[in-house]
């Protein structure tokens, strides 16, 4: 007779084991040049583009972030982000997608987002090129980091084991398909990682409100607790030593406070993120014609639509089916694994609450292949070594990736660090150094090489700037730090662009070709 923990493990190693089967499934083709290695041969249809370039964006964040927020102090907040992010989504695939695909081919068939933005400019020292791939290196790693923070949680949440060994595990595992099948092995695995996110949200959401009494159920149970369902306010836990007190067998609130129109502004900046997410644009640039787009819209909006709405309620109905099951910040993240222990049997657990290694996985290996193809071709190919092989490339890339891996474990297993806190951070980064740039070098013939150069750098250091110096004089400069850096770095480039001299003929004309493309 299989234990209930060896039963939810069975459901988990079956998962593990197909990611395995598809690494080397596709590890032959993979390495046949390092555009199919790193892009796919630009081959990615309507279905794999959109699905993996939503799995790979939302990370672990969703299904043990987001609903932890709400856990813990209400939907006012979780509300706005899921609202930003939907918005975001919906404008970076209508106004980007299509004409990144075509002008990442026009310029000289770039294949990572570091070599577009050099060879858009026409950056002959590879001076752009080098501070762009810096910046993936810096902030990707931190979200290698904080998957794997995501793993630590679930595991030690869940077995009575050695949670290092298995956050060490499954750490390799992504590693090791990402590592032999390359972008294609990457795509393929992250519809499939999609699919069982989308799967294990609403199972868990249909359970959970079935559970609760439904709407009036979950209204009833939550009543006592100041502003917790209010969307302009924020519910203010009672806590000790960062744990929320209980009376009585009830978790103790204060009164609640306003969630303003600055607290919402800042919130839904989380949306402009999506313009600087080279996991995301990897995947316009490698969708097959232009013509995918349109489907890869309808498609990517509808599963962002369902997982965001499902990940909100849950931290709901949560709270009012376990009111005092989770006294921290830091804990609540596990409500959905919580709720998934409480409704199904072992088994299907395991398969369900594989919905979390999915977010987890697709996310990092994204973030592995982006990070070793920065170091790898942008900065070792592009610039230490014009001359290096296709095989010699891929080796560093390989080589990157191991050592990222071993920086995310390293993070994991230091301490409790909050999975939102750390994904905040490191998207707020990524947005503001490359988010601005993406929109001005693709609608604005006007923006020039020293331009791009100085609003990267300045978006990233306002970033750093704002979040530890700024922020911390509190009212409405505790504003989301994406947000005053993207506008900075918005700024600086068009500021820079009309002191410096306008790009060259040949720039111009690469440009109006991409206006036109259609391949």
């Amino acid at each position: 007779m299989f234990t209930a923990n060896m039963q939810m493990m069975i459901g988990i190693g079956l998962y593990l084991v197909a990611m395995i089967i598809f690494g080397l499934w596709y590890a032959k083709r993979s390495n046949t040049s390092l555009e199919e290695y790193f892009i796919a041969k630009r081959s990615l249809g309507p279905w794999v583009a959109s699905l993996s370039a939503e799995a790979s964006d939302m990370s672990g964040w969703l299904l043990m972030g987001l609903p932890g927020l709400v856990y813990f102090i209400g939907v006012g907040e979780a509300f706005w982000v899921a609202l930003g992010l939907f918005i975001g989504t919906w404008v970076n695939w209508t106004l980007v997608a299509k004409r990144l695909r075509s002008y990442s081919r026009i310029a000289d068939n770039a294949i990572t987002l570091p070599e577009f933005f050099s060879k858009r400019f026409h950056d002959k020292n590879r001076f752009l090129l080098t501070i762009a791939a810096i910046i993936s290196l810096l902030f990707f790693s931190m979200y290698v980091g904080a998957q794997f923070v995501t793993l630590s949680k679930l595991f030690s949440y869940l077995f009575n084991i050695n949670v290092a060994a298995m956050v060490i595990l499954v750490a390799f595992i992504t590693t090791f398909y990402t590592l032999l099948g390359g972008f294609r092995a990457v795509g393929i695995t992250d519809v499939i990682q999609g699919l069982l996110m989308v799967f294990s949200l609403v199972l868990v959401l249909v359970f959970g409100f079935i559970n609760a009494g439904g709407i009036s159920g979950i209204e009833e149970n939550l009543r006592n607790f100041p502003r917790f369902t209010d969307f302009f306010g924020i519910a203010t836990p009672e806590t000790v030593g960062g744990i929320q007190k209980v009376s009585g067998g009830v978790p103790v609130f204060g009164h609640g406070a306003d969630y303003g129109f600055i607290a919402i502004v800042s919130t839904m900046a989380w949306g402009l993120g999506y313009f600087g997410m080279p996991q995301v644009l990897l995947r316009f640039m490698a969708i097959k014609k232009a013509s995918m787009v349109r489907p890869s819209i309808a498609i990517a909006v509808t599963w962002c639509f369902i997982v965001l709405f499902s990940a909100v309620v849950i931290g709901l109905i949560g709270r009012a089916i376990m009111p005092t099951g989770l006294n921290t910040a830091s804990n609540s993240e596990n409500i959905f694994t919580l709720l998934t222990l409480k409704f199904f049997p072992p088994l299907l657990a395991g398969i369900v609450i594989s919905g979390i290694l999915a977010a987890s996985m697709s996310s990092a290996d994204s973030y592995l292949l982006i990070t070793s193809s920065s170091l790898a071709n942008d900065i070792y190919k592009n610039v230490l070594k014009n001359d290096a092989s296709d095989k010699e490339v891929l080796w560093v890339s390989r080589i990157t990736m191991l050592l990222v891996t071993l920086f995310g474990i390293f993070v994991a297993l230091s301490g409790k660090q909050s999975i939102f806190q750390v994904v905040a951070y490191a998207w707020a980064g990524l947005g503001a150094a490359f988010g601005p740039i993406i929109l001005f070098s693709l609608f604005w013939k006007r923006t020039t090489l020293s331009a791009a150069i100085a609003g990267m750098v300045s978006g990233g250091v306002m970033v750093v700037f704002w979040k530890n110096v700024i922020a911390r004089l509190g009212g409405m400069f505790a504003v989301y730090e994406l947000l005053p850096a993207f506008i900075t770095s918005s700024l600086i480039i068009v500021i820079v662009s009309l002191l410096t001299k306008k790009p060259s003929k040949e720039i111009e004309k690469e440009f109006e070709e991409a206006k036109k493309s259609e391949f």
